[in-house]
């Protein structure tokens, strides 16, 4: 019996769903059509709202839902639900898998809640789910909702005025989305809304009106931060946001004066306009009748101080009433004038002020001490002059000082270092001289020191290096001397950054840099340091920027610097290193910026890997470096006498390999000198046949005798005419046409074997093979002798491949004439030594 009242319940909704008003405008009712027997559709026009017949056809669904639990009120929510689901377009987390099921109550899906008295969905919350589409404008049929979240996804398009409707809702979050276009009048009739942020996204045009006017006046929250808004702020005198506690307007496009209007937001806690285009005097009376107020951005922008831009006094005295005060921004205007004294008297809460980017003059005043439990002070990029006070370091919560770029003078008080928890200390771009303080030891929270471009003179203090929690260090561009300790050197906290550059520094590279393996940028530069690069570098394995130049470093650059895994620039110019640069770093993938000028090195400069990007400028001032740069001399070949090194040499590898793996040690071989036997510990001689032949070194008288004057007759293969010549010789190549020659005497097995198988027409083919391969500057002489080599070495290869065991020479023979052959490889004659030699025999 209920499920059948359940059921007629669902008939009579479906009729007051389609006939009563909604914030849709009703299309009339159209019956079927006289030649189809499809329906007509039925539309409810609200701009892109529209009723399809895709949507009917879910009412009639809703015979089966309402057999259950819901009531037909949860049943519209739910109807209206699926169509603003249908227009997410993706969910990659799947988070709305419990939209799907129809067993599934539509209170228990995700991000959906209800008022259980009323039957109604009352709040839809899917922040943070990456959800990509497009807000429908259905979600107006949800007339109970109290709360809409859709905050940090991706939904794109404009935001739908029919939201507008929804006149119960207290909360709307429409932020980190990818929303444009202008924000919807509408909005501002939403007279319950107590929070309402539509920050970072991509709206643009100005604030509509009604937003500050015409909507709640119990409205808390505002954040329209992170767009494109331009225009003024639309506050009226009329108007009145009594309730407003937070208005966050920063980094728009926002132009003209604070409105005065806003000083009656007297529960305004936090008050954000920074980044935008205002102007006029700081809103000092504005900001006095604030008394609640805890956070004041008034950062970038145009505002400047009382009095024609010179007073400061009276916006600082309006802060004095604001007892709850915690942070001030007003970095990066035009303010001028000098710090007042009253700063002092500020609410003893402060913990923040920036007053950094702007004209300010004077002295820092001592009065800042009374800030007693301020824990940043930033006074950066002023004009600051005269001495730190001594009162700066009774405030022992500050965490980080930054006092750089003004002109502040003096030494450095020692007494920073009572400041226990000071994790930050930029006193950089100031005309402080003096030492660096030892005391600075005992800063054990610090993590950034940075007094770089001062007049700083003495040495590094070792102790630095007791500083445990160190990642940024930088004393470049003083007046700084001494070695750079080891203690300093082996700060392995450090992961941002050694900068010592531009100092008077002297002496090695210490050893312990290799032990920062978290750095990212070590600058030693524009210094003194001597001695050669370590190797052991190569261990800073984050290492991403190195920069050695200007120093007198010597020696090779290590390969290892190429093989940091992370180095991305690397900067060695004008040193004296030497040698070839490594090729580790041509194969370096993250390597992007070189500087290799003004130094030693020599070799080939390659075009490739990481050195295809890089200009003559990298390589400038080495006068050994040769390669296919442009502008870069190109490299010379070698001198034919070393040209041809490579080859002989092969061919006295082979030659080696073929006479020991040919012969097979035979024991009765005719042309050994001697074999001998190891039996029973005695040597015995085997063979007296050759005891008596030898290959003699004999001198140069002998060697004209034996050669009839270097007849050409004598030469292998000079005269294919005459096969019967008496005596062939046998050079034992260091004395192929100069030197000693071991000649081969008539009548002998080897030359009677030449005799008969020496292939006459080979001289004539290598002799043409020289002259082809060989460099057109290569002397005449060198290709004679070059000739000769290779030929010798053909036939001491053709003997040693004899089938016949009996007519190969011995491996003594053979070591012999490969010793030769090496020692005249080693020393070539002289030309003028050679001037007997025939030239017809060439």
């Amino acid at each position: 019996m209920p499920k059948l009242f359940n059921i007629s319940r669902a008939w009579l909704w479906i009729a007051h769903f389609l006939l009563t008003p909604s914030p849709c405008r009703l299309l009339p009712w159209k019956p079927f059509s006289s030649d189809s027997l499809a329906p007509r559709e039925r539309g409810i026009d609200m701009g892109s709202c529209k009723f399809s017949t895709f949507s009917f056809l879910c009412l009639i669904i809703i015979l089966i839902v309402v057999s259950g639990e819901e009531s037909p009120q949860l049943v519209k929510d739910r109807i209206s639900l699926l169509s603003f689901g249908s227009g997410i377009v993706l969910d990659p987390e799947g988070a709305l898998e419990s939209w799907n099921s129809s067993s599934n109550h539509v209170c228990l899906w995700t991000g959906v809640k209800c008022d259980n008295a009323s039957d109604h969905v009352t709040q839809l919350d899917l922040s943070g789910l990456s959800l990509h589409g497009r807000i429908s404008p259905v979600l107006a049929n949800l007339s109970s909702l109290l709360v809409l979240d859709l905050s940090r996804n991706f939904f794109e398009g404009h935001i739908p005025a029919e939201l507008g409707y929804l006149f119960r809702l207290r909360q709307l979050g429409l932020s980190w989305n990818l929303l444009g276009g202008n924000i919807p009048e509408e909005l501002g009739f939403l007279h319950q809304l107590e929070y309402l942020d539509l920050g970072s996204n991509k709206l643009a045009g100005d604030i509509p009106a009604p937003l500050f006017c015409n909507g709640s006046s119990s409205l808390e929250y505002m954040d329209l931060s992170n767009n494109s808004l331009t225009g003024k702020i639309p506050l009226k005198n009329e108007c009145e946001l009594s309730a407003l506690r937070f208005l966050l307007l920063w980094s728009n496009r926002l132009v003209g004066r604070v409105p005065r209007a806003l000083s009656k937001s007297i529960n305004l806690k936090w008050l954000d306009l920074e980044s935008n285009m205002l102007t006029g005097e700081l809103p000092s009376e504005i900001i006095r009748k604030m008394p609640k107020l805890q956070f004041l951005y008034l950062s970038y922008n145009d505002f400047v101080s009382h009095d024609g831009n010179t007073n400061l006094e009276p916006f600082f005295a309006s802060l004095v009433n604001s007892s709850d005060l915690q942070e001030l921004e007003l970095a990066g205007n035009n303010l001028r004038g000098e710090i007042p004294s009253i700063i002092g008297d500020l609410s003893v809460n402060f913990l923040q002020i920036h007053l950094d980017e702007n004209l300010l003059y004077g002295s820092i005043p001592p009065h800042i001490s009374n800030l007693v439990n301020l824990t940043l002070l930033n006074l950066s990029s002023n004009l600051l002059n005269g001495t730190i006070p001594l009162e700066l370091c009774l405030m022992e919560k500050l965490e980080r000082v930054y006092l750089s770029n003004n002109s502040l003078s003096g030494e450095i008080p020692a007494a920073l270092a009572n400041i226990s928890h000071l994790g930050l200390l930029d006193l950089s771009k100031n005309k402080l001289t003096g030492p660096v303080p030892d005391s600075f030891a005992n800063l054990s929270q610090l993590r950034r020191l940075l007094l770089h471009e001062n007049q700083l003179s003495g040495t590094i203090p070792p102790s630095l290096g007791q500083g445990v929690n160190l990642e940024i260090l930088d004393l470049s561009r003083n007046e700084i001397s001494g070695i750079i300790p080891s203690e300093v050197a082996g700060l392995r906290s450090l992961k941002l950054y050694l900068n010592l550059s531009s100092n008077h520094l002297h002496g090695p590279l210490p050893l312990e840099l290799s032990t920062m393996d978290m750095v990212l940028a070590i600058d030693l530069s524009s210094n003194n340091l001597s001695g050669s690069i370590p190797p052991q570098l190569g261990s800073c394995i984050a290492l991403e920027h190195l920069n050695l130049s200007g120093n007198v470093l010597e020696g090779l650059l290590p390969a290892t610097i190429g093989q940091l895994p992370y180095l991305k620039e690397l900067d060695v110019s004008s040193n004296q290193l030497s040698g070839k640069i490594p090729q580790s770093l041509e194969a370096s993938p993250t390597l992007k910026h070189l500087n290799f000028s003004f130094n030693k090195f020599s070799g080939n400069a390659s075009n490739k890997g990481a050195f295809s990007s890089l200009t003559i400028d990298s390589f400038l001032g080495n006068e050994g470096l040769c390669g296919e740069i442009k502008g870069m001399p190109i490299c010379q070949r070698k001198h034919a006498h070393h040209s041809f090194i490579l080859p002989v040499l092969l061919s006295l590898f082979a030659t080696t390999i073929l006479c020991i793996f040919a012969y097979p040690l035979a024991l009765s071989s005719r042309f050994r000198r001697k074999s001998v036997i190891f039996n029973r510990g005695d040597l015995e001689d085997v063979d007296t046949e050759t005891k008596d032949l030898k290959h003699p070194r004999v001198s140069h008288r002998q060697l004209i005798e034996a050669t009839g004057g270097f007849s050409s007759s004598s030469l292998i293969g000079a005269d294919d005419s005459n096969p019967t010549d008496d005596s062939v010789s046998f050079s034992s190549t260091d004395g192929l046409l100069c030197g000693s020659v071991g000649y081969i005497a008539p009548g002998s097995s080897l030359h009677g074997w030449i005799k008969s198988h020496y292939p006459h027409k080979l001289k004539p083919i290598v002799d043409q093979t020289v002259l082809r391969f060989a460099p057109s500057s290569m002397p005449v002489h060198y290709s004679k002798i070059w000739s000769d080599v290779i030929l010798e070495l053909v036939e001491l290869g053709l003997i040693c491949t004899q089938n016949n065991p009996s007519t190969r020479p011995s491996m003594l023979d053979v070591a012999n004439e490969m010793g030769s052959l090496k020692q005249y490889l080693s020393s070539p004659p002289n030309p003028a030594d050679c001037r007997t030699y025939p030239e017809a025999s060439a």
